[in-house]
């Protein structure tokens, strides 16, 4: 049985959340109880929504469309940002690229009545600048959808709810059509993996200093990835986070990985300049070819995962044994 719920039974979970989530296309009030535990309330249905990028991308693919966005959403190379899925970002108004830029003052003149982000981990939300959190939360309610130490099915099945109560239609070809393809690729995935029992899989993303390695129970799509079979190094905590072992590059052979899975975000290093660490280049999954992008912050719809759940199932079939 798919660990993932079927369609069905997601529009019937979407439509029995206990009064935590409410709306209407017509005046009456609208609230929704996010991961914090926090109730966001609003008199009406909210329009001017202001979403971290990944966020917006996720509603977007449930037809909520978001009037302001933060984190990085500009192409790169040309190509649409990993991170703002089939978002037109030129029609967004964006309040900051980088970490620690929210412009607040663009933000208070887009007259908010919601903002929405992911945490990793809660309460704190993601992208959204500790020193004007207070600011920034009192020009609008805010919800938080929690993305570290859970399964990935938990915060997707949170986006559907969250879009749902904002108007969006899970009914349609289009959402229908991606998760019938994130069922298909989540099949495929665990087969691949069952298939391939043994292969080391590890998770990573760099700098200039360090390589930093995943601990894969702090990341949703790590940790529901094991659910389906897939064995990863483990990587140890090295601080209170607990999301990273961080090594020294000259320590970058520490473990032994068949295939690895690189960190695609602007703000990592890209592989080009991965391959400028002698190290880097001398390990044998990197020598063998045997890596894969890693949407670390891909967006919390099915249309979003269901690609990155065929690319890795593709990566792991591909790869051999090495170690």
């Amino acid at each position: 049985m798919s660990v993932a719920l079927g369609i069905g039974g997601l529009l019937t979970a979407c439509g029995s959340d206990d009064g935590d989530a409410k709306s209407s296309n017509g005046g009456s009030a609208w609230s929704f109880k996010d991961d914090r535990g926090k109730t966001a309330k609003v008199g009406h249905t909210p329009k001017n929504i202001v979403a971290f990028i990944s966020t917006a991308a996720a509603l977007h693919d449930y037809g909520v469309a978001c009037t302001g966005v933060f984190g990085p959403s500009k192409p790169v190379d040309g190509k649409p940002n990993p991170q703002a899925g089939d978002l037109d970002v030129g029609k967004l108004t964006s309040l900051g690229e980088s970490w620690g830029q929210f412009n607040i003052e663009k933000y208070a003149g887009l007259k908010p009545d919601l903002l929405i982000s992911n945490m990793f981990p809660p309460p704190a939300l993601w992208f959204v600048p500790e020193e004007g959190a207070k600011k920034i939360e009192s020009l609008a309610p805010t919800v938080g959808i929690k993305g570290a130490r859970a399964s990935l099915l938990e915060p997707l099945k949170r986006y559907t709810e969250l879009a749902q109560s904002l108007g969006g239609d899970l009914r349609t070809e289009k959402v229908r059509a991606a998760k019938a393809r994130f069922d298909k690729a989540e099949r495929t995935l665990r087969k691949a993996a069952k298939a391939n029992r043994g292969l080391k899989v590890l998770a990573m993303t760099g700098d200039a200093d360090q390589m930093y390695v995943a601990v894969p129970d702090s990341y949703c799509d790590l940790n529901y990835f094991k659910d389906l079979g897939v064995e990863f190094v483990e990587g140890k905590k090295s601080d209170e986070w607990g999301f990273w072992e961080f090594l020294s590059w000259e320590n970058a052979d520490k473990y032994d990985a068949d295939l690895i899975m690189i960190d695609n975000r602007t703000s990592a290093m890209p592989p080009k300049e991965l391959a400028k660490k002698p190290t880097w280049a001398l390990l044998p999954a990197v020598k063998a070819g045997q890596t894969v992008p890693w949407s670390m912050e891909e967006r919390y719809s099915y249309a979003g995962y269901a690609p990155v759940l065929e690319q890795l199932a593709a990566a792991i079939e591909k790869s051999k044994r090495l170690t």
